[in-house]
């Protein structure tokens, strides 16, 4: 069972439902103001009063290197992806659709929930430019942007350009498909970010007067009605969190208890599709649309902490275990299912049909770092570190330019991969295009995530060379991780009491050692945890070393998709291998590894494309025939010997289209003693 934490309640704020929208309480100065002491907060930032085990450090606490990998994430999110999106924008329509008038005629362009892409992409822009207040650029985007969301707001709060323009009149009414509350909750997640950031403060009136149409209508005493994307459950409680205007958490609160009365229909795909289908409080199984469920769990996680509802937060415990304990892909991904972008049967995980939607991936990275700071427990830590270095960071080219939409574990030869729904290569932009600009929020904020604090100390749960300052302390890391295990930290102190440094252990990981100026510190993980208690003032420096042999993993027997085959890790990354590796004639098909051969770990050098790759012994079957189906006691010709390269995952496809396999058939067994007697 999971706990939550504080030394007090929430504090009751009355707060009529349809009390008109007041001015925001005095937020950061802007970045041209920002002092040395001055602390911004960022992304899912719990009340004082929250119930939660660990805090999120502020925006500027930490530093992400670009030499790092993470680091350089950022930098080329900065560089590439974020100019990159509000470049799309503009030419695919989205930015024209809000600045049509009413009267003007000319019909929406894309998606009708292509407003949600421009408010992603303003919040990514409002992370970014606290580390570059100088951009004129971004600050042009923003300032711009919000004038022009006040200047077409309704006067009742009312925004959104596809029913304002197009369908005036049907306003409402397709709460299922319709996307309003989803577009909603994005528009009030980018003025929160640019509120706390103290840049574009339109955005943060523009949103509250919306958030409050909300309550008047959706409120206590209004409709009972939920969104068929969930989204703006999240966006509430964090405008709480800014405003401290109760009614939004309330209104979060109730559209997560309204949710599993069949208030949305069956639709095309059933209610559970909706995830209308149970009470969120008694649903068993991690199920329906991908990014759906994701996004209502972290907005269930938010709800729990802020109203101290412990039953509420063990039902998004419960749903987690059903979530990775059967319906998980190994890259971190969710959604097995391309017809409905769903979350299939319990080991219904097929990798060349995976969906794995890329905004499912960034939505468990959100759903997990609520889970985190809600208990503290190393697990969410774990899985927050698989999705980010596989299922999120294969979706992005090396040029920040080009993205996957789904990412499948197998792309097979022969694959029809030219249209957008199942491309063989990365694409600059898509039709639904809400993927590209949710990658430039998470990279553009992903430094929040590295580390966080709690009564005790610093919490160190992704690692990456940078720097992490505390109110007291700065901690500086250096690695190559996640290509090398070692971790190099220098702590700089000013404090005269003790305080704990707590490094998370992987998982993965069975054998990590700790050397404290030089010496063996003989501590062991606790939690997941090595916890390091003294006094810190002066200079301390550290060495974790965190052992990453190649690992050999096969799925539970009921994944029939990956029966006899088996899949390379080394440490938190999953590596696969490319047609683009294999000889001339060889197919991808074709190819068996063998589980007996040990497999060698290549270092390539971290300025190399690939920089650590993976050598397998393998073997490509003779089969004697072209025959589809042949009789198995048959002998198949004999088997040609290779030598398999793999390469990480999240790299494939970059440096040219073709086939890719992260699971890979095994040698059979009388085969191998053919070859190998």
């Amino acid at each position: 069972m999971i706990g939550l934490h504080s030394s007090s309640r929430l504090p009751d704020i009355p707060v009529a439902a349809t009390e008109p929208a007041v001015d925001p309480p005095a937020g950061p100065a802007p970045n041209g103001r920002v002092g040395p002491e001055t602390t911004l907060p960022g992304p899912a930032v719990p009340s004082p009063q929250a119930l939660v085990a660990l805090r999120p450090l502020p925006l500027d606490a930490v530093r992400l290197d670009p030499a790092g990998l993470l680091g350089g994430w950022q930098e080329r999110n900065a560089r590439a992806t974020l100019p990159h999106c509000v470049e799309e924008l503009d030419r695919a329509g989205a930015l024209g659709n809000l600045r049509r008038s009413a009267g003007e005629g000319r019909p929406h362009v894309g998606m009708w929930f292509s407003d949600s892409d421009v408010y992603k992409t303003l919040e990514a822009a409002a992370w970014q430019s606290v580390r570059q207040p100088e951009d004129p650029r971004l600050a042009a985007f923003l300032e711009d942007t919000g004038r022009l969301l006040a200047g077409v707001q309704d006067s009742d709060g009312y925004l959104n350009s596809y029913f304002q323009h197009d369908h005036p009149r049907r306003r409402w009414q397709d709460l299922s498909e319709g996307h309003e509350l989803y577009c909603a909750g994005h528009l009030i997640q980018a003025a929160v970010a640019a509120f706390r950031v103290g840049v574009a403060p339109a955005l943060i009136t523009v949103a509250t007067r919306f958030a409050d149409l909300l309550v008047e209508r959706f409120g206590p005493g209004g409709t009972d009605a939920v969104c068929g994307h969930p989204a703006i459950e999240t966006a509430l409680v964090e405008l709480f969190r800014v405003t401290g205007r109760r009614a939004y958490l309330d209104l979060a609160r109730r559209f997560v208890d309204l949710r599993g009365r069949g208030l949305l229909g069956q639709g095309r795909f059933g209610a559970a599709y909706f995830l209308d289908h149970v009470p969120v409080r008694e649903a068993a199984e991690f199920t329906g649309h991908a990014v759906r469920q994701v996004y209502l769990l972290a907005g269930v996680v938010d709800v729990a902490t802020e109203t101290g509802d412990t039953g509420l937060l063990e039902a998004a415990e419960r749903l987690w275990e059903s979530a990775f304990r059967t319906k998980t892909y190994l890259t971190g991904a969710h959604g097995s299912r391309h017809r409905d972008e769903s979350i299939g049967d319990p080991y219904e995980l097929p990798p060349d049909r995976a969906y794995a939607e890329t905004c499912a991936a960034i939505g468990s990275f959100q759903w997990n770092w609520r889970m985190l700071l809600a208990t503290g427990a190393q697990r969410y830590a774990d899985e927050m570190e698989r999705v980010l270095y596989n299922a999120i960071g294969v979706s992005t080219a090396l040029d920040g330019r080009h993205f996957f939409y789904s990412n499948p574990l197998h792309l097979r030869t022969g694959h029809h991969g030219s249209g957008e729904d199942a491309p063989s290569r990365r694409l600059p932009w898509y039709t639904c295009a809400c993927c590209p600009p949710n990658l430039a929020r998470l990279m553009a904020s992903l430094q929040c995530y590295v580390a966080t604090s709690d009564e005790s100390g610093l919490q160190i749960h992704l690692y990456a060379t940078g720097t992490v300052h505390t109110g007291h302390s700065t901690v500086r890391i250096e690695t190559e991780y996640p290509w090398d295990g070692r971790i190099d930290l220098t702590v700089e102190s000013r404090s005269a009491h003790p305080w704990t440094l707590a490094l998370r252990v992987p998982g993965w990981c069975t054998d990590a050692a700790v050397w404290i100026d030089g010496r063996d510190g003989r501590d062991r993980p606790a939690g997941g945890y090595l916890r390091l208690t003294r006094n810190w003032q002066g200079t301390t420096r550290l060495t974790l070393a965190l052992p990453m042999p190649v690992r050999m993993v096969a799925a539970h027997h009921r994944v029939d998709a990956v029966r006899g085959c088996v899949a390379l890790l080394r440490g938190p990354v999953v590596y696969s291998i490319e047609q683009a590796d294999l000889p001339e004639g060889v197919v991808l098909e074709d190819v068996e590894v063998d589980t007996t051969a040990p497999v060698d770990t290549v270092m390539n050098g971290p300025e190399s494309l690939i920089p650590v790759t993976l050598r397998a012994r393998g073997l490509v079957p003779g089969t004697g025939d072209s025959q589809l189906y042949r009789d198995h006691t048959r002998d198949a010709a004999e088997p040609t010997p290779l030598r398999l390269t793999a390469v990480p995952y999240f790299l494939w496809g970059n440096r040219t289209a073709g086939p890719m396999r992260v699971w890979i058939p095994t040698v059979h067994e009388s085969t191998n003693r053919k070859e190998h007697r």
